[in-house]
């Protein structure tokens, strides 16, 4: 079995963890060539390593950081036979929450590598061709993502503050959404589409979505003064979001969505400046996963998604 790493050591959990990187070149240094540790040099680095690997047959590609670093890994194995493999060092890790992926680098360095893990092949979504894997969204959600990459500091706390000042700076917009049975116009403050069920740090945005059900979930919230954002908090991390008032929720397979001015859109965390108009697509089945085989069971009884072990 062949394993190539791909780590971000820009990725704050990276720098935190001062283990990390030794842990994963003890691996390979055991592994008597079957497995090798590269770290990326800049933005789009991670796509190039990790097409390399498919190209030449590799089992396993393991995502080694953030959001940012898994999107950019994913994008170069959709529709391969190689196995994305997540060692989660972001501050939100939505999708590795939702797989059920352990956080901690010690376990998810032996599934990784396990021979007894088990692959989940699920969808994934674009929006004029940006993949995604987790989440894009627009609106305060990607005023949000573009300030926090601006920090040098991460995490849940330094999110909130900075989703905070953007909630008081943000001007609401109208957006037309076209999901191929009906239109609607309606104000939003932000707009977000789903693969998976949750932001990170367990914040659902999405409860019930499912990676593997050939549908993308969105979720536009209607503008709302301070006691509004407060409930709307308070029902992200109680799963009870879409009861929230001005919520308004959607379910399909491809969205399109105008806006009057083009702007910036986030995909998996990652910002873009996009046009006025957006097309969001599903691409089912597009991406294997590594999972663990507990949670894999568990997924197949409630989604009846392939299991591959």
């Amino acid at each position: 079995m062949m394993i190539r790493f791909i780590y971000n050591p820009k990725s704050g959990k990276i720098g935190k963890n001062k283990r990390l990187a030794p842990l994963l070149r003890e691996y390979v240094a055991a592994s008597q060539g079957s497995a090798e540790l590269r770290a990326t040099e800049g933005p789009g680095h991670a796509t190039v390593l990790a097409a390399e690997a498919a190209e030449r047959g590799y089992d396993r590609v393991v995502a080694v950081g953030g959001d940012g670093t898994l999107n950019e890994t994913a994008q170069a194995l959709l529709h391969t036979s190689t196995a994305l493999g997540l060692i989660p060092c972001g501050s939100g890790n939505g999708l590795a929450r939702h797989l059920h992926l352990p956080l901690g680098a010690e376990a998810a360095l032996r599934l990784a590598v396990s021979e007894d893990a088990a692959v989940r092949v699920i969808d994934t979504g674009t929006a004029n061709g940006k993949p995604f894997f987790n989440v894009m969204g627009l609106g305060l959600e990607a005023e949000v993502a573009w300030h926090f990459n601006q920090l040098m500091r991460r995490g849940l706390a330094t999110y909130v503050t900075t989703a905070w000042s953007a909630f008081r700076a943000r001007v609401p917009e109208v957006c037309t959404i076209t999901d191929g049975h009906r239109r609607e116009s309606t104000p939003i403050f932000l707009l977000c589409v789903a693969n998976s069920d949750q932001w990170g740090n367990e914040a659902r945005i999405a409860p019930g979505a499912q990676v593997d059900d050939g549908q993308l979930d969105l979720v536009a919230v209607a503008p709302r003064g301070w006691l509004g954002a407060g409930e709307f908090a308070i029902r992200l991390f109680t799963g009870s979001v879409l009861r929230a008032s001005g919520v308004r929720h959607w379910r399909g397979a491809r969205f399109q969505i105008e806006r009057a001015h083009p702007g910036i859109i986030h995909t998996d965390g990652e910002t873009h400046a996009l046009g006025a108009v957006i097309e969001i697509t599903v691409v089912p089945a597009s991406l294997r996963v590594l999972v663990p085989a507990t949670a894999a069971r568990r997924a197949a009884q409630t989604s009846g998604f392939a299991l591959q072990l």
